[in-house]
């Protein structure tokens, strides 16, 4: 991959691009971030002001007890009625909300009115079994209109929605029911994954038997031919036979500015799961303002996020964020590459998809695929484009410019977090002249910074975030020492650290240079390295076990695993297999490492610590650095050699 140290380019927006934006000029862009900067909560307080309130704020942000930072305090209002009635009541209840397309082809059109009568309905069967406001429900589910129903029916009625990842283990299931003390979890009988079938309840079904606070499993059909789905008499409960004449009319829930919205596990540095949350006021607004001027939303869209509403893009820029703007979007089940590789770009046309919006691990995918796919597919409705996940590398920043924007779309690449709720780092897509690769500039109210270990101003170093903003986290569910030890350990606790490195060039533009902590993106999947290490040392063979991440060329990063096994057990492919397996059923497959390499011990210092810096050097073929310090730098050279052979 090329380095973006050594980029130079730079892509002005089009002079008709910008004449027809929403912020069509960097004078218009600073004189906006100025104020946002200067006068913070003037200017959310205007931000503020085009959605609907039940009551209005006393005070725009309380930081009297900082970190723990509260926003819009004394407002009440709710994301759903922001959502759906809000619109409705304006005469846009007509207008499609979802173009939804299933993997094997099946299509729904869902209008803003429909929706709406949906998430009622979704609603009160949520509250016939018994969900209160402050309830967590969890949600496993596909990429079926459902989701979104889901998520909007608990929001509805103030209760806590906890979506996890259809692609998570039973496992995973499991301990963020606990964590959470879900009473409920929503799931479907399957759902689609390349032509696949996954049973979806069946894995439910292993992860919460032993979960006590779990009252139902409410379970959708999804429409699945022949699919046996067992279900447990006293618990599980058809949403199909549920929902039968119940009404289509529910009162929104007037929701304290600070009521939890939902919880969103992430991966951490050690192995248990974080539960980011998310309150309602703070995350309201950011969600809305940050959509409507990165994607310049406009009456006539129709946007399509690739992503997952399992993780946070799919919450923000799927549901909270477009919804609130009133656009029309693609929702699709499916892989990029099923039935073949060209399927994203039939949908574009087919939809006349004008904002798309995807991850770095896609796009060079599409690029190992080849162009062929892209031959013969009108993309000529795409005015705008966007990347989330992790950074993009400038090859692959130059091919979605050159041969999906065809040379005319702004490519808005976009840096935020699972904690940060919207986007922090990025283009305003009208104004900014991008560079390949790079996260450009500060969305409004957002001040940066990139400092060494003593707080001091560096040109490469560590992100660092200096004010508050409405759209962040509130805190780790039910572990505020964490949320303080993990996010605002550094500089005295002043500023937010993300946990990532960084660089400002000569023109104030912010370059990502990856993780500084011992967590991978893998995809855009953030995975906890010692997650993995603790799935390794259950197996009763293995003695000790470390895991780096590494540059790949379709992920962005990688995992590569270095195992030592207890003297005189076998070092074989059927440990390989077991191991594989037990991160699929504690994780997922998506955190299977690209390799395991079996050592009979790890470099590690004479205090005993493992050396991860030297695994790295040996996945990537780098020159060993010093090794002096090594209790036994032999086996260093021993570890390399396996490595090599392997390859």
């Amino acid at each position: 991959m090329e380095s973006v140290s050594q980029e130079h380019r730079s892509f002005p927006p089009s002079e008709s691009f910008s004449a027809n934006a929403r912020i069509g000029s960097m004078a218009a862009y600073r004189e906006l971030y100025e104020k946002s900067i200067a006068e913070p909560e003037a200017f959310w307080a205007d931000a503020a002001e085009g959605l609907h309130w039940f009551r209005r704020w006393e005070r725009v942000l309380n930081a009297d007890a900082a970190p723990f930072y509260k926003w819009y305090e004394g407002a009440r209002t709710n994301l759903a009625y922001n959502c759906l009635d809000r619109h409705v009541e304006n005469g846009l209840g007509g207008k499609t909300a979802i173009h939804w397309v299933g993997e094997p082809g099946d299509v729904r059109k869902i209008t803003y009115e429909e929706l709406l009568g949906e998430v009622c309905r979704f609603a009160n069967v949520l509250k016939k079994l018994g969900v209160q406001k402050g309830d967590r429900v969890a949600l496993y589910l596909p990429m079926i209109p459902e989701l979104v129903v889901a998520v909007l029916a608990c929001a509805r009625i103030g209760a806590v929605h906890s979506v996890i990842f259809a692609g998570f283990s039973s496992d995973s299931i499991r301990d963020r029911v606990l964590d959470s003390e879900a009473r409920m979890v929503i799931t479907a009988d399957g759902g689609y994954r390349r032509g696949k079938v996954l049973e979806l309840k069946k894995i439910v079904d292993a992860g919460v038997s032993t979960c006590d606070c779990l009252s139902e499993v409410l379970v959708v059909k999804r429409g699945i031919e022949g699919l046996e789905c067992p279900m447990t008499a006293g618990r599980d409960v058809w949403y199909e036979e549920m929902v039968s004449g119940v009404e289509d009319f529910c009162p929104a829930e007037e929701m304290d500015a600070e009521d939890l919205l939902f919880l969103l596990y992430t991966s951490g540095t050690t192995g248990k799961p974080k539960g980011i949350m998310h309150t309602t006021a703070g995350y309201m607004v950011f969600a809305y303002l940050t959509a409507k001027y990165v994607f310049d939303l406009q009456p006539d869209d129709v946007y399509w996020c690739t992503a997952d509403v399992g993780w946070i893009t799919g919450h923000t820029y799927i549901v909270y964020g477009i919804l609130q703007n009133g656009v029309s979007q693609v929702l699709y089940e499916g892989a990029p590459n099923h039935p073949d590789e060209g399927r994203f770009w039939e949908i574009v046309e087919a939809y006349k998809v004008s904002i798309f919006y995807t991850a770095p691990t896609a796009i060079r995918a599409f690029m190992k695929w080849g162009d062929s796919w892209l031959e013969g597919k009108d993309l000529s409705s795409l005015r705008l484009l966007g990347t989330v996940g992790e950074p993009i590398n400038p090859e692959a920043w130059m091919w979605y410019h050159e041969k999906v924007g065809g040379g005319r779309c702004p490519i808005v690449d976009t840096w935020w977090q699972t904690e940060t709720g919207g986007h922090l780092l990025t283009p305003m897509p009208g104004a900014t002249s991008t560079k390949p690769g790079c996260a450009t500039l500060p969305f409004f109210g957002i001040e940066p910074a990139v400092l060494d270990d003593a707080g001091n101003d560096v040109a490469a170093g560590i992100l660092a975030i200096k004010k508050p903003w409405p759209g962040m986290m509130r805190g780790i569910y039910g572990d505020p020492d964490r949320y303080r030890q993990t996010y605002w350990c550094k500089w005295g606790g002043q500023y937010y650290f993300p946990g990532d490195g960084a660089r400002c060039d000569a023109d104030g533009y912010y370059w990502i240079l990856g993780r500084v902590d011992d967590v991978v993106n893998v995809s855009g999947h953030r995975i906890g390295t010692a997650e993995l290490e603790s799935v390794f040392v259950e197996h009763a063979d293995v003695a000790e076990s470390a895991v780096v991440g590494v540059p790949h060329e379709i992920k962005g990063q990688g995992l590569m695993a270095f195992v030592t096994v207890i003297q005189g057990r076998a070092q074989d492919e059927k440990l390989n297999r077991e191991l594989m397996g037990m991160i699929d059923q504690s994780i997922g497959k998506f955190a299977r490492p690209e390799r395991i390499i079996f050592s009979s011990d790890l470099p590690k210092t004479r205090s005993g610590k493992i050396m991860r810096r030297l695994l790295r050097d040996i996945a990537e073929g780098r020159e060993l650095g010093n090794t002096t310090t090594l209790a036994d730098p032999g086996i260093v050279e021993q570890i390399q050699r396996q490595f090599q052979e392997g390859a």
